[in-house]
């Protein structure tokens, strides 16, 4: 096995290929190489009790229903970007410690800057990327609109330097396919993530971005996908090609004689080509869960993702509701009449107010208010259509009718029957004395209580 040494990609490792000196090594920009030197130590709030009043407490106390009310109620800018000692907000607390519900209750709340730096330059996106919380950073880059990846902390470093340095892969692969430029470098040393994450041994991390600039865009997320594995005709033609005896002879040898041994999946193999066909949207799964809004440009490697929000405002009202499916009557029809908010969902749907109630409630802001897709509405997964129906169960007017007993058919002694053992033959006589036995009981029993009757 080849070592690290040996890679070119890789590198030689973190005290190589450095023309520093030692005493430049103990500077204060490399402090940033321990994981744990990182995040200030933020316990969670005891809560005494009584549920959290304000908004920073909500989101530092891990309370979404608490969250819920205040922005009900009506927050201002101040409460909002209400900061801590270390210059956070609540956003940023959540993003630190991974309260995914804190940051999707907080994605409606207005005034909320998402850019927003601490004292040391840290943004939410740069935070939740340090911790390696990939769900919070999706969820950060898919519907927080206006998140920027380029933002840069005192010393030069982004959320992809910071996500490389730590050794997020996941992270690393979701920021570089939202956007993120992965040639960037940092102001004190000069390097870029590929550098930092060689310099910190991440070496998982550089084979993870070799992967992803081999193949830089995801082609299965675009309708023009051929779902056909290209190199399937070849090997197919190979093996069912006719040999000579001595082809078939070594091969032969070789699989009696050879070693099989686990091997990572190929390049462009069957398992990729398994992995991009589940994830295609030609799979049934995806076809039924979504349907994607810019079919035509699928997610590419240093190309910048819009967010839910920005797709919505960019695309018109009249093509979102051709998109749409209607599953209202039991019958799915692509022509949807005009619907701009989750309540004429299931208003239109059902007019009895008591079985409404599917759709939660939704934030007051322009996308909210100006159109709710019946992709994007968030609804009762078992009724898409936003209603819960309504069923009558009705008795049937006749009896079912009871099963007739078959009758058993006459031995006849002309045809062998099977051998009637000993030891079942005991068996048999004794339930059949337990039986007798019950009977004679609950015969005597009834005779006593007809005699009991009969003396009163």
């Amino acid at each position: 096995m080849a070592s690290a040494t040996e890679d070119p990609q890789l590198g030689s490792g973190p005290d190589d290929n450095d023309d520093t000196s030692s005493s430049e090594r103990d500077a204060d920009s490399d402090s940033i190489l321990s994981d744990d030197s990182v995040l200030p130590d933020y316990k969670q709030e005891a809560s005494n009790g009584l549920a959290a009043s304000t908004l920073y407490e909500a989101c530092a106390r891990n309370e979404p229903v608490s969250l819920r009310r205040v922005l009900e109620g009506g927050v201002t800018k101040e409460e909002v970007m209400k900061l801590d000692l270390n210059g956070w907000n609540g956003l940023m607390v959540a993003c630190c410690k991974g309260f995914l519900e804190i940051v999707y209750g907080l994605h409606n709340c207005p005034f909320i800057d998402i850019n927003h730096q601490d004292n040391e330059g840290n943004t939410a996106l740069m935070i939740a990327s340090q911790a390696g919380h990939i769900s919070t950073v999706m969820y950060l880059l898919n519907y927080y609109p206006g998140v920027d990846t380029e933002v840069k902390d005192c010393r030069g470093f982004t959320a992809l330097i910071k996500a490389a340095m730590t050794g997020r892969n996941e992270v690393v692969a979701a920021l570089v396919m939202a956007g993120a430029d992965i040639h960037a470098v940092d102001s004190t040393r000069g390097k870029c993530a590929r550098d930092w994450a060689q310099k910190t041994g991440r070496y998982d991390t550089l084979c993870r971005l070799r992967r992803l600039a081999i193949r830089p865009k995801a082609e299965q997320f675009c309708e023009s996908y051929v779902p056909e594995w290209p190199e399937l005709k070849e090997r197919v033609s190979k093996a069912t090609a006719q040999r000579s005896p001595t082809e078939k002879i070594t091969l032969r040898i070789k699989n009696t004689f050879g070693f099989r041994f686990p091997r990572d999946p190929q390049d462009n193999g069957v398992m990729d080509h398994m992995v991009r066909m589940t994830t295609s949207l030609h799979s049934p799964l995806i076809l039924t869960g979504c349907h994607p809004l810019c079919p035509t440009s699928p997610p590419e490697m240093g190309k910048r993702r819009l967010a839910v929000p920005e797709l919505v405002e960019k695309h018109p009202l009249k093509e979102l509701e051709e998109s749409s499916v209607c599953h209202s009557n039991g019958s799915v029809s692509h022509i949807v009449p005009a619907i701009h908010s989750a309540e004429t969902i299931a208003a239109t749907c059902c007019p009895d107010t008591e079985r409404r109630g599917s759709i939660l409630s939704i934030a007051s802001t322009k996308v909210a208010s100006t159109l709710v897709s019946r992709g994007m509405a968030r609804r009762n997964s078992v009724f898409p259509s936003g209603c819960i129906p309504k069923i009558n169960v009705d008795r049937p007017s006749e009896a079912t009718p009871k099963k007739e007993k078959k009758k058993k058919k006459k031995k006849d002694k002309s045809f062998l029957e099977p051998p009637k053992w000993k030891y079942k033959e005991i068996k048999d006589e004794k339930k059949r004395k337990k039986k007798s036995e019950k009977e004679n009981e609950a015969k005597e029993k009834k005779k006593e209580k007809v005699n009991k009757k009969d003396k009163k």
